[in-house]
């Protein structure tokens, strides 16, 4: 089974397995990437389900997923928009109330169930030591989070 390495979504832990990948004209092999709004959207749901913190990067991601401005997330927020800009650059880390209420507005916004309580979204908004990467895999042209 293949693994790629996905980044071109802006973030750097997410692994796809089962990729496809194909020859060009030159022999060399490039990957295939179907369906690239249902991949995104797995993505977002390995982040919203994942135990830690978010990261800039993966707070900047679901933003734009979600189609919304730095602006938009500071008013709803309650937070200025250097704030909002601070966290994505990861000059500086949000704060575990701040990373639960994105949870459940991205989840809501994004149409992904967390199958969760608050309290639970809320225990997952905490500093996490450990691999940061999410896993994807694919089956039958579909994508899936591989659970931990």
């Amino acid at each position: 089974m293949k693994r790629y390495h996905y980044t071109e979504c802006g973030l750097d832990n997410i692994i796809i397995e089962g990729a496809d990948f194909l020859k060009d004209v030159d022999g060399e092999e490039t990957i295939c990437i179907p369906a690239i709004n249902q991949l995104h959207r797995v993505i977002a749901e390995g982040i919203l389900k994942r135990e830690g913190r978010m990261t800039g990067k993966e707070l900047r991601f679901l933003r734009t997923e979600m189609g919304m401005t730095q602006a938009q997330l500071a008013e709803l927020l309650h937070r200025d928009v250097q704030t909002i800009a601070r966290w994505e650059k990861s000059e500086v880390e949000m704060d575990g109330n701040a990373d639960t209420l994105f949870r459940l507005m991205a989840a809501e916004s994004l149409g992904i169930d967390l199958q969760a309580d608050v309290s639970s979204i809320s225990r997952k908004s905490v500093p996490q030591a450990g691999s940061r990467e999410i896993i994807i895999f694919t089956d039958n042209g579909g994508y899936h989070v591989k659970a931990a």
